[in-house]
């Protein structure tokens, strides 16, 4: 089966040169870097701009007066709506410039109504047919915005960038903006910090210097890499308003690098250009903290930053229980700073706990972007850190970043693994929403099956925040666009031809017939959902209206609905998930309340999850039965959750290395920490990879009528040799 809607979510495109500002000489490039050594300079290019025109298109009067027609007809809608009166259009006069306008207004009214995926697709196709469309520049602005909107921010970037470079005055200044975002999203901080100096350099009001300066900030203090901001260090002058906050860095990468020379240098020279500036008194201290060379290390402290307050204060508590569980009864001294869900607060908690406690490691952060400055900062001052974020690629940081946490990456490699190994499955689809979350684990899942030679039929998004389900299942099963399928129009025109003759009544149901026998297009083994539990438990049923048979996962089940159903040519389907299918459980019934949603539709299902307070594993089962004795009113409520066992597992791998490695230093920290092999945690039997990731055995979850409970695959265990 060919799937007209089929395609890759998000792709990254080859990653693009950034846009400089007018006044500053356009870069050579950006050099990517390559597994083999080598590397390559990419240039930015508009995907579009050395293309020609793939369709000859034509003016056609009885085109333009349907699109006449719907352009009024439009104007009474809104936009899903009014953008499907538009494609009714296009499809019936595909080569037509009626066709390539309804086209373009199609997308406008999905980039309205912020569809964002289909006004990427909308657009991407007009610009492939036409990439001279009178519209074509407002076309690209709403392609790259729409790229950035799905989080698909390299494909924005390279939009942007080119449409920036050829703009002027408050379009260019918007287009800029736009594209600094694009540039952080796609992790090109150097570049994008190039820029915002220059801003803040051009700024005409407070308001923009502010605006600037604050932008320079959170790139300095969180993203832009140390030698970017050395270089732009030195091409920046004294009189800039980002020069004081580059100068601040700059000292504490020296520091970082133990060249305590050059680190006074650039302190003084920013206290004689700036003392009245926020970080004067920091540098002050500073200067006189390293005046031996740094604080000494107090190998049996260990620094721990959570959001102990705020809006994730609950989050922070859940981990400290675990970790406190973890070190009861040891020596390990813990320091814990409040790291309030901030991300300057985050770096600052490190310096203090580098410069004023001596502590040899850190536990934490949890959330993104905090944990990322943590990490730089930590990098900066050669401390051992063990992020607990699910953020990828948090340890290309440094040597000294580790991380311990479920990923969408971990996600997606397990459930690929069970699916192709376990399962035998070669054939897939996708259902997910709208979201970064969404297309992220489905991108990553997309991979891991492309790497194992298997096969994606078909993919589609719902809105996060949809309730019914009916349109993405048809469209997944081939049951909404009817007319693209031969089979449906060679039975309508047959009914068509036996109803001649016929009132309109009758010929209406004889159609109505046609349609209610067209049958589903099933050619998968399995469909991916990373939704959370609640529209997982609304979407199974959908997909039963649709004949999609996903709970017959045993031979009984199967004859069974044959005989209810009078097919043979029955196909079973397996509904796969993330960690978000966890749900809580109905203390009346002793149901998970995804089954209680779901009903018998969501059985034989399979999702995996980074902790399972029910597992057989005998070292969860010993944090489980610790965490009940330590918190018995929390326990009798609710098992332990992932964070808990999570902070337990980090804080018996430090005082692990504490008490039996005895390490002196930082440095002896991290080599012991980087060579931990064959933990035995509550979340599984850990280990550190080259890339300092934590890689365990994940928890493999079946659904059936009784509830939850956990599957051995057979290829895992003879993968370890159990």
């Amino acid at each position: 089966m060919t799937v007209s809607h089929l395609r890759r979510i998000s792709p990254l495109l080859a990653l693009p040169l950034v846009l400089s500002l007018a006044g500053c000489p356009r870069p050579a490039g950006v050099t990517i870097r390559k597994d083999d050594g080598t590397s390559e300079v990419i240039q930015p290019k508009d995907p579009f701009a050395d293309r020609t025109a793939t369709v000859e298109v034509r003016r056609d009067a009885q085109a333009d007066a349907a699109l006449a027609q719907a352009a009024e007809k439009a104007r009474t809608l809104a936009g899903v709506k009014a953008a499907d009166v538009y494609l009714s259009v296009r499809k019936a006069y595909p080569e037509t410039t009626a066709g390539q306008d309804a086209l373009y207004r199609a997308g406008v009214a999905f980039f309205e109504a912020k569809e964002y995926v289909r006004a990427r697709r909308t657009f991407n196709e007009l610009l492939f047919e036409n990439p001279l469309h009178e519209n074509a520049k407002d076309a690209k602005l709403k392609l790259g915005l729409s790229a950035l909107e799905t989080g698909a921010a390299r494909d924005g970037y390279q939009m942007l960038a080119a449409l920036a470079e050829q703009a002027e005055g408050e379009e260019r200044t918007q287009l800029l903006d736009a594209t600094l975002r694009a540039a952080e999203g796609a992790g090109l901080y150097g570049e994008a910090l190039r820029m915002v100096v220059l801003q803040a350099a051009d700024a005409r009001t407070p308001e923009e210097r502010t605006k600037a300066e604050k932008r320079v900030v959170d790139l300095v203090e969180g993203r832009a890499a140390f030698l970017d901001i050395a270089r732009i260090y030195q091409d920046t002058p004294a009189d800039n308003p980002a020069w004081p906050t580059l100068a601040f860095k700059l000292a504490r990468v020296y520091y970082h690098l133990r060249d305590f020379a050059r680190m006074q240098e650039v302190l003084d020279r920013f206290l004689k250009v700036a003392p009245q500036h926020v970080y004067a008194q920091r540098a002050q201290e500073m200067l006189a903290r390293s005046t031996n060379g740094g604080p000494a290390v107090k190998p049996n402290v260990v620094g721990v930053l959570l959001p102990m307050s705020g809006n994730y204060k609950q989050v922070g508590e859940a981990v400290m229980r675990g970790i406190k569980l973890g070190l009861a009864g040891s020596d390990v001294d813990v320091v814990v700073k409040d790291t309030k869900a901030d991300v300057m607060q985050a770096g600052k908690a490190v310096e203090e706990l580098v410069f004023d406690t001596g502590a040899i490691a850190v536990m934490g952060p949890l959330l993104g972007d905090e944990a990322r400055r943590a990490a730089l900062v930590s990098e900066e001052l050669g401390m051992p850190v063990v992020t607990l974020t699910r953020s990828e690629d948090i340890t290309d940081i440094g040597p000294h970043v580790f991380r311990n946490m479920l990923t969408f990456s971990d996600q997606a490699r397990a459930l690929a693994d069970y699916a192709t190994k376990e399962l035998g499955y070669k054939k897939f689809a996708m259902l997910y929403p709208d979201i970064p979350y969404g297309t992220e684990l489905t991108n990553a899942f997309w991979d891991e099956l492309d790497g194992r030679g298997a096969e994606v039929r078909g993919a589609e998004s719902y809105v996060a925040d949809q309730t019914t389900f009916a349109d993405p299942v048809k469209k997944l099963v081939g049951r909404f666009y009817l007319e693209d399928r031969g089979d449906y129009v060679k039975d309508v025109i047959e009914a068509t031809g036996k109803a001649q003759g016929q009132d309109a009544f009758r010929r209406r149901k004889a159609l109505e017939k046609v349609k209610s026998k067209v049958e589903p297009i099933i050619d998968f083994d399995a469909i991916f959902m990373p939704g959370d539990w609640q529209t997982v438990g609304l979407i199974a049923p959908a997909l039963a209206v649709e004949d999609v048979i996903t709970n017959a996962c045993d031979p009984k089940d199967l004859e069974r609905i044959r005989k209810t159903t009078g097919r043979e040519d029955l196909r079973t389907v397996t509904l796969l998930g993330t960690d978000a299918w966890k749900s809580p459980t109905n203390r009346t019934t002793g149901l998970p309340m995804l089954l209680e949603r779901g009903g018998k539709f969501v059985t034989c299902s399979v999702y995996v999850d980074g902790f399972f307070a029910a597992s057989s594993r005998p070292a969860t089962r010993k944090f489980v039965k610790a965490f009940g004795d330590a918190h018995p009113d929390l326990a009798s409520q609710r098992d332990p959750l992932l964070l808990e066992a999570i902070g337990y597992d980090v804080a018996r791998m430090v005082r692990q290395i504490i008490e039996k490695k005895k390490p002196l230093d930082r440095e002896a920290f991290r080599e012991a920490l980087s060579g931990m092999k064959g933990f035995d945690g509550a979340t599984g039997t850990t280990s550190f990879n080259d890339q300092r990731e934590a890689v365990k055995p994940l928890f493999y979850i079946g659904i059936d009528a009784k509830g939850v409970q956990e599957l051995q695959p057979k290829f895992l265990q003879e993968s370890t040799g159990s």
